[in-house]
C-alpha cells in the first residue's frame, strides 16, 4: 500500500455516505433542501474545511491557485455558475474500464481558481482492495474549466491514459452541471474501446459531490465511472 495516497476517509471530515440514489443522477443532484437546512449544514461542515487551502511556494510574482474562496483572489465573476464546485473534494466510486470487472476507486478532485476566468481542474484516483484499503495510483485527469457570458461550458481535460478530450455543457441548476463529449482523441496506446460520452457533476442534499460519467463502448452508452465525494478542503 502506497502510503502517500490521500485518505479517503480523514478523522477530520464526514465520510461520504451512499444513498438510494445514483450519485451523479439528475434526480439526486437536483434535489432541493430547505433554505434553513442547507445554511445549518453548509455552516456545520465548513467548521473542519474553511481553514484548509492548498499549499502555496509564497514567493510567486503572481496569485496562487487557491480551492479555498475565503482565502487568495477573489472568483473571477465570470465563474460565479461555477462557484460552488471550488473546492478540494475526497471519498470513492465505482468504475468498470472495458473487458474488466467492476472495481472500486479512492479519489481526491481539485477544482482551484487564481483571480483569472478559468478553473484549474485535477482528478488523482486509486484503487482500493478487497479490504476497502488503498492498492495503488490509477488513472489521473488534469485541465481547464471556463464559461461563456450564455453559460456554455467548456472543460478541456486530458487523460494520463492517453485521451485528450473536449466537453460542452451548460448548468442544469444551481447545483448540477452537465456536459457531452465534442472531440475525443485517443493515443495509439491509449484505451482503443473508450468513446465519448457525457458527464453530471451535482450537490447532493448532504452538500457531498456526485459526478457520473457515461462513455460510448463497442456502439452504447454505458455506465464508465462515478463517484460520491465530501469536501475536505474549502
Amino acid at each position: 500500500m502506497n502510503s502517500e495516497l490521500p485518505d479517503p476517509h480523514p478523522a477530520d471530515a464526514e465520510p461520504a455516505t451512499p444513498t438510494s440514489a445514483n450519485p451523479g443522477s439528475a434526480e439526486t443532484a437536483a434535489t432541493p433542501l430547505s433554505g434553513n437546512d442547507t445554511v445549518n449544514l453548509a455552516a456545520e461542515q465548513s467548521k473542519s474545511t474553511a481553514g484548509k487551502n492548498l499549499p502555496g511556494f509564497g514567493d510567486l510574482p503572481i496569485p496562487e491557485d487557491t480551492a479555498n474562496l475565503r482565502h487568495g483572489p477573489n472568483l473571477h465573476d465570470g465563474l460565479l455558475a461555477l462557484l460552488p464546485l471550488i473546492g478540494v473534494w475526497r471519498g470513492q466510486g465505482q468504475a468498470h474500464n472495458p473487458g474488466e470487472p467492476e472495481f472500486t476507486f479512492g479519489q481526491q478532485l481539485t477544482f482551484a481558481h487564481d483571480g483569472e476566468n478559468r478553473i484549474a481542474y485535477e482528478s488523482r484516483t486509486w484503487r482500493m482492495d478487497d479490504d476497502g484499503q488503498p492498492a495503488g495510483p490509477d488513472r489521473r485527469e488534469a485541465g481547464w474549466w471556463r464559461i461563456s457570458e450564455t453559460d456554455e461550458i467548456e472543460l478541456l481535460i486530458a487523460h494520463s491514459d492517453g485521451i485528450v478530450e473536449i466537453m460542452y455543457g451548460k448548468p442544469m441548476t444551481e447545483r448540477a452541471w452537465q456536459l457531452e463529449s465534442a472531440s475525443t482523441m485517443v493515443t495509439a496506446t491509449g484505451p482503443a474501446d473508450l468513446g465519448p460520452g457525457k458527464r453530471l457533476y451535482g450537490l447532493m442534499p448532504n452538500n457531498n459531490l456526485g459526478w457520473v460519467d457515461e462513455r460510448l463502448i463497442h456502439g452504447e452508452l454505458v455506465p464508465w465511472m462515478s463517484a460520491e465525494l465530501y469536501r475536505h478542503m474549502g
